[in-house]
């Protein structure tokens, strides 16, 4: 089977899982199982792939109801991810793009979207969501 068309239910059975574990098998304010799933993504279908999943996944996860959080924070961990495996050769490679995609820049970018989403300007700071990311990436991390 050609390994485009192998990808596609990859891409499916990888945005269902995402869909249906991330509310399930979470902390508060973090959802680890994103990360998991991230990381495997980007080990199994490289990073396009793994993109186009977690943009799927994060508007789905809106479309219920979620913060968009859920889209900042997963996208570029997936991208970083995909790179991270295609560059290291290992799954290695694909821990350490999660966790600076969705650990560093995903939480970092969700701060103007998030004043953007509210309305408001609070006294909230950039690094607001910076431990809850890292926390959620760090425990992804090692259940992949």
């Amino acid at each position: 089977m050609n390994s485009k068309v192998r990808k596609i239910p990859y891409l499916a059975m990888m945005i269902a899982l995402d869909v249906v574990l991330s509310p399930i098998l979470r902390v508060e304010g973090m959802a680890p199982m994103s990360s998991v799933i991230n990381i495997l993504a980007g080990v199994l279908m490289g990073p396009l792939y793994a993109t186009i999943m977690a943009t799927c996944c994060g508007i789905i996860r809106m479309m219920m109801g979620i913060p968009p959080l859920a889209l900042t924070g997963a996208v570029f961990g997936a991208l970083l991810a995909g790179l991270g495996a295609r560059w290291v050769h290992s799954i290695y490679g694909s821990i350490v793009g999660e966790i600076i995609g969705t650990g560093i820049i995903g939480s970092l970018l969700s701060y103007p979207v998030m004043v953007l989403f509210t309305g408001t300007k609070t006294d909230l700071y950039w690094l607001l969501y910076t431990p809850r990311f890292l926390g959620a990436t760090f425990i992804g991390a090692v259940a992949a």
